[in-house]
């Protein structure tokens, strides 16, 4: 880590707003919190916006009757005299519109800078998770972990809650468990966590950064500036090669999570215990007991390892270690994430329809041992030779949909040849069914149908959760 102080040419005060022209790029879950914040501090806003559709109109209505001035339909234009933009975060950098901004020396800031610029004196600090996989789960562990401590706090950030309205809330938070996109931390300079983890980093939204090297440099902004721990993920060099790299407040430590026994400075995983080897005192020969790995639900081995990142978090903030297991005891998972659906002919469905990518497709397919999956979607650009190379001994079959599958159909025919494969050639939502009962025909008793596409789902559903529900119809429609 960089020693010493930070150092930074940039402002970190309230903004003076009060008259200046400043133009929103993006209505939606963002956008419309934004400009209403920026309105209501005396800023002239003009919102712009590439679609025109009903709810793109509802929207634009709605901030009309404030006196927000709204654009549909071109977003790529930059408004005569603008003197800040604000974007949603899913904007590419390379749009028309920070190219002039750009070229007008005008500065760009996320809506996840904008909170952060616009916290009041004695703000609730903030405890970031970024990574590729696994940040709602944690972010929504920490919360709990933090709840169970007595904190008022909230889960809050890239997970369809406005980061905006928690900072800006009438009754003050202690903390906020603040899950961030690669999206977001690209268009934060000044955010400065109080603590932070990166939890891992594989190739994902390459297609957005230009290069895997940008988008792990987006990724490791979540440390600069922190001022308690930068939590790191023992079993990914990358990881701490970008804690190794940011600047922080003098003091501020490194600590790392591992899946087996941790060395000082780490949390770990000692005879189905969570372990705590960084916050006691005299960590080269102590360590504290913080939960079971049965507390862990599921207890599938990277779900563990958000369970971990969780509790450094926590720890970092000076939680307890009952409020640790009695937080991750208290948490239920979402939908589509490694959720059990129904036992059929001794057969487990297990639905991870949120395994969008390959890092998360991985992780899924090794908590199970023997496995008839499914897969298939929208790549995004990606490989899955390595994905199948890591899982080919646990696969009994596979079953193949979407746009994309023949790109796993020819990385199985390389490293998995001996592997039975059904392509069901069609993208219409109806294949769902027909890939559960292909997969009901391959399976043998004790194994487990998992859904883990390892692809975005837009080719055939509106997103990974009519995904996940379509498989579950289809599973229930099998025991019926």
């Amino acid at each position: 880590m960089g020693s010493g102080q930070v150092t930074s040419s940039v402002s970190y005060g309230p903004p003076e707003l009060q008259g200046k022209h400043v133009t929103v790029a993006g209505l939606g879950v963002s956008g419309v919190p934004a400009a209403r914040a920026l309105h209501a501090r005396g800023a002239r806003v003009t919102v712009v916006n590439d679609g025109d559709d009903d709810r793109a109109r509802a929207q634009a209505a709605e901030l009309e009757a404030l006196g927000v001035t709204v654009r549909l339909g071109d977003g790529a234009t930059l408004p005569e005299g603008t003197d800040l933009v604000v974007t949603a975060p899913g904007w590419q950098p390379g749009k028309p519109l920070f190219t002039a901004a750009r070229a007008a020396g005008v500065e760009i800031w996320g809506d996840v800078e904008l909170a952060w610029r616009l916290r009041g004196p004695g703000a609730a600090p903030w405890l970031a998770v970024t990574g590729t996989n696994g940040k709602t789960t944690t972010v929504q562990m920490l919360a709990s972990i933090l709840a169970a401590a007595g904190l008022r706090t909230a889960a809050v950030g890239n997970i369809g809650v406005s980061l905006l309205d928690a900072v800006l809330a009438d009754e003050p938070y202690d903390v906020l468990a603040v899950e961030l996109s690669s999206y977001q931390l690209h268009w934060a300079p000044s955010l400065r966590a109080d603590s932070a983890v990166v939890l891992n980093l594989a190739a994902d939204h390459l297609d957005w950064h230009g290069s895997m090297e940008a988008y792990a440099a987006d990724k490791g902004r979540v440390y600069e500036g922190n001022r308690v721990a930068c939590v790191y993920n023992a079993a990914d060099p990358a990881t701490e090669d970008l804690v190794r790299a940011a600047d922080v407040e003098e003091g501020c430590r490194a600590v790392g999570f591992t899946l087996g026994p941790p060395a000082p400075s780490q949390l770990g995983v000692v005879d189905g215990i969570l372990v705590d080897r960084a916050f006691v005192e005299n960590r080269q020969k102590n360590a504290q007991e913080l939960a079971e790995v049965s507390d862990v639900r599921p207890p599938a081995p990277h779900n563990i390892a958000n369970a971990l990142a969780a509790a450094a978090l926590a720890r970092a903030f000076g939680v307890p270690a009952r409020a640790v297991r009695d937080g991750l005891r208290n948490f239920a998972p979402d939908a589509h994430r490694i959720a059990h659906v129904a036992d059929v002919d001794e057969v487990a469905y297990v639905d991870d329809s949120k395994a969008t990518n390959t890092h998360a497709a991985q992780a899924s397919l090794a908590a199970c041992e023997s496995i008839v999956w499914i897969a298939g979607g929208l790549a995004k650009g990606a490989t899955f030779d390595e994905l199948v190379v890591a899982s080919a001994k646990r696969l009994r079959a596979v079953v193949l949909i979407g746009a994309d599958r023949a790109l796993i159909r020819e990385a199985l025919a390389r490293h998995a040849p001996e592997v039975p494969v059904v392509d069901l050639d069609r993208t219409d939502t109806g294949a769902m069914l027909a890939a559960v009962r292909e997969a009901r025909r391959l399976a043998q008793p004790g194994d487990t149908v998992l859904l883990a596409p390892a692809c975005a789902s837009m080719d055939m559903f509106a997103n990974y959760n009519k995904r996940g529900d379509a498989f579950a119809e289809a599973v229930r429609g099998l025991g019926a």
